[in-house]
């Protein structure tokens, strides 16, 4: 498997898992209905670094980003999104990417990372802690699951020094 960071060609090899992620309106806290051009805003921020991972075939099979928090003189707390395509799940992507990520963050200078809406019947909950993330708190009942109904949203965190 190959990391990289994205280029604007990707993009169109992203969305079709990106779309199916969030149209299951089960894990990300975003509009299930979400344009494509407004995916791509969101995603593929300039303010953003983004990269993809790549199977052996060169088929783009996830992605994440990385991006501050916060800004000001909380700059160095960042934040990621990490997507993977729900037919490659469970082959160590999510794990390469996260590994991947958090390497970037701490050779860009970030302190600490935060994810502020992780829904707590999401499996990657224990791909963070086993990370090394802990949850500060959970907003409860605060996502309409398709299929639990309101769940709570976890804030976790983890320092990189």
């Amino acid at each position: 498997m190959l990391i990289r960071e994205a280029t604007a060609g990707d993009w169109p090899r992203i969305w079709p898992f990106w779309h199916r992620i969030v149209a299951a309106a089960e894990t990300y806290a975003w509009d299930p209905h979400t344009t494509e051009e407004a995916a791509r805003e969101l995603w593929m921020s300039p303010a953003k670094r983004v990269y993809v991972a790549e199977d052996d075939s060169k088929a783009v099979i996830g992605s994440a980003y990385l991006t501050p928090n916060y800004g000001g003189p909380a700059a160095r707390v960042a934040n990621a999104g990490f997507m993977v395509d729900p037919d490659r799940a469970g082959r160590g992507t999510g794990r390469a990417l996260a590994t991947h990520v958090l390497a970037e963050a701490r050779a860009h200078g970030y302190r600490a990372m935060v994810f502020n809406a992780v829904v707590e019947t999401n499996p990657a909950v224990a791909l963070w802690t086993s990370l090394g993330f802990t949850i500060l708190g959970t907003v409860p009942d605060a996502f309409e699951h398709p299929r639990h109904g309101r769940v709570g949203l976890h804030i976790m965190y983890r320092a990189l020094d």
